[in-house]
């Protein structure tokens, strides 16, 4: 039988769809030399991007999956929409693209991107990655998410609610997915393409 979720976790699924959607017309086209183009040495590729995005999620996963396995033995079951608080939210709203000058920032050495991936092998890792948080998104949407708290791992001493920690996953894929998409429209040689679901998300994120 199919898992009918809540209309909050189907907004959840709805972003990691539009973010793969977007992904796959950014990927299209391209080869291994087209997808490690970079515009200056120090700036990443659309691979990079790509493989960026799959370890993050992972790294976000591996640590709100403890929380939430402790949220289950303690029977912290949902009270209501998966939905950031006021601190949440201002941090997702801050990752949303466009990114300002002022409001770059590098990535943590532990999300890095591995150095010149290949193209192919970094979008199945993103796609493994989306299937992973959905699986997290399917298997403890009955927990109180927006309750159960996790230890950020890239910022010391700060928790971020696992409804948060979701949000986030999804804010950053617009994130990066937008920057790799600055990069495919300078990419010498290859057809210029409109981002698939990028700004309509951003637009999205107006109701959190």
């Amino acid at each position: 039988m199919t898992q009918i979720l809540p209309p909050d976790l189907q907004d959840l699924e709805g972003q990691l769809d539009a973010a793969e959607r977007d992904a796959a017309a950014l990927v299209s086209g391209l080869d291994d030399t087209s997808g490690a183009w970079r515009e200056m040495p120090g700036s990443w590729s659309v691979a990079e991007c790509l493989d960026h995005l799959a370890t993050a999620n992972n790294v976000y996963l591996r640590a709100m999956l403890p929380a939430a396995w402790r949220a289950r033995a303690h029977k912290w079951m949902r009270k209501g929409a998966a939905t950031p608080g006021l601190a949440g939210r201002m941090f997702v709203r801050w990752m949303e693209p466009p990114v300002r000058h002022l409001l770059r920032s590098k990535a943590p050495q532990l999300i890095r991107p591995r150095e010149a991936p290949g193209l192919a092998e970094a979008y199945a890792a993103f796609l493994l990655s989306q299937d992973r948080v959905r699986a997290f998104v399917r298997a403890q949407g009955d927990l109180d998410l927006r309750g159960v708290r996790f230890v950020n791992p890239f910022v010391r001493g700060v928790r971020f609610s696992l409804a948060t920690g979701l949000h986030v996953i999804a804010s950053h894929e617009r994130r990066h997915l937008w920057q790799a998409w600055n990069v495919r429209r300078k990419i010498p040689g290859v057809a210029p393409r409109a981002g698939a679901a990028t700004t309509p998300g951003v637009l999205a994120r107006a109701a959190l």
